[in-house]
């Protein structure tokens, strides 16, 4: 009997699990699919923007130190068709990104993402012979460089450390694998050049900070008092869950939705206007999709990075992806080399002025180091965080940050930008402020 009842409950139990396991393969959870969705993107955009190794990508930038379900993931690259199939498993939850020129990869469910004709890089050359940033020679101070050797300074998982001093590169060093041209993603540091690009528009008339009324599907409610200004200092109300430990609404917005846009349009007010900071990606992302409609024509927009801001300052490397709309994600997902990122950086501490040209509004970059109303100080009116009072900085500093250790600092004061990317999870406890801290206490020393 007992026999009897032992082997009907591992026969319910086997049962069960093909259920399960049924499920999971023809219903997947969408965990499962973010974390295809952010496999395939992350191995896509990394083989075909930046050159690397995809086996190396799903190692080091997958599976070492993601979510525990990461670690099973496998993908498949198509290189003929640029595109990077990942799945549980192999064959579990599959998502795929496709690479197109000028817009960088894109995440969709198989066979739904079409090839589109978008902006390409400008075709600069940086002469070794001339000083950076209008060629390639750098200045060594070798006091700053010295100081790169330091682990504790550069921290774990480093990439790439450019300073900039006088307009010029004084030290730089770069991580195992890693040189002066790979492409790295800026993560959130996106969301600063995509404000840049606002402010661009702004200087030709096309935008302003007080613009409400800003989508058809908000005039008939409260969402339409929502300003430019309150979008760009993380205070418009909005509802956005930001935890990209579970299925929120970022990690949905990034992997799971083709119009990212149109996701965070859909999303109700959940505090008044102006009243509470809530740090937002999908903020970032209306945004985007604000100045590309400001633009009007598709092909004009997806061209204007490169015109308005990469091409100017010689970016060479640096490309913006786009959701399957052909929407920027204006929150996540640029790519540019270290020596790019510092080019921004420079830009801005020389308060958007490039080459004796002004390219952003008087007043625009003052902004960016000016505490927004109900952040505590931490986060600026403009796209940008402010440091830490305990790291010593000048007042006029502020942080182009990204997620797992990108970091911009900027300066203005000092002339003086110092670019810190690498794959530097939180949990390691690494400050890159610390780095910023010893190189402006060097530089003022001098």
């Amino acid at each position: 009997m007992l026999k009897k009842i032992v082997r009907r409950f591992a026969v319910f139990l086997l049962i069960v699990a093909i259920g399960i396991g049924l499920w999971i393969y023809f219903i997947p959870p969408n965990l499962l699919r973010v974390g295809s969705g952010y496999t395939a993107k992350i191995v896509c955009s990394n083989v075909f923007i930046a050159g690397r190794d995809p086996d190396e990508v799903l190692e080091q930038d997958v599976q070492a130190p993601g979510h525990p379900l990461l670690r099973l993931m496998r993908v498949a690259v198509d290189r003929e068709s640029k595109r990077v199939n990942a799945a549980l498993l192999g064959s579990i939850a599959p998502s795929e990104a496709v690479y197109r020129d000028g817009t960088g990869c894109t995440v969709g469910q198989i066979g739904s993402v079409q090839s589109a004709t978008n902006a390409t890089k400008p075709g600069l050359v940086n002469d070794p012979e001339v000083l950076w940033p209008e060629g390639g020679k750098t200045d060594s101070d070798e006091s700053l460089a010295s100081m790169l050797s330091d682990v504790a300074l550069s921290g774990p998982g480093m990439r790439a450390v450019v300073i900039v001093r006088h307009g010029n590169i004084v030290a730089e060093t770069y991580g195992e694998g890693f040189s002066k041209d790979t492409p790295l993603l800026g993560w959130s540091m996106t969301k600063t050049v995509n404000a840049a690009i606002i402010g661009r528009l702004m200087i030709e008339g096309r935008m302003s900070f007080d613009e409400k009324n800003l989508f058809p599907e908000w005039r008939d409610d409260r969402r339409a008092l929502i300003r430019i200004s309150d979008l760009l200092g993380m205070e418009s109300g909005l509802a956005f869950n930001e935890n990209y430990g579970t299925v929120a609404d970022v990690t949905r917005m990034l992997f799971l939705e083709p119009d990212m846009a149109r996701f965070v349009e859909s999303l109700p007010l959940e505090d008044e206007i102006g009243s509470r900071f809530t740090y937002s990606s999908g903020t970032s992302v209306l945004l985007s999709r604000i100045w590309m409609d400001r633009i009007g024509n598709r092909d004009e927009a997806l061209a204007y990075p490169s015109r308005a801001i990469f091409e100017p300052l010689g970016m060479t490397s640096a490309i913006m992806e786009a959701d399957a709309t052909d929407t920027f994600v204006g929150s996540s997902y640029m790519y540019a080399t270290a020596r790019d990122w510092a080019r921004f950086g420079l830009f801005l501490a020389r308060d958007g002025v490039w080459e004796g040209s002004r390219l952003l509004p008087e007043g625009f970059v003052t902004q960016m180091h000016e505490a927004n109303r109900r952040s505590g100080g931490r986060y600026s009116k403009i796209q940008t965080w402010l440091p830490k009072p305990e790291a010593g900085l000048p007042s006029d500093a502020f942080v182009i940050s990204g997620h797992d250790g990108q970091n911009v600092f900027v300066i203005p004061s000092l002339d003086l930008v110092i670019v810190r990317l690498g794959l530097t999870p939180r949990s390691l406890g690494y400050d890159a402020s610390v780095l910023a801290s010893e190189v402006v206490k060097r530089v003022n020393a001098d």
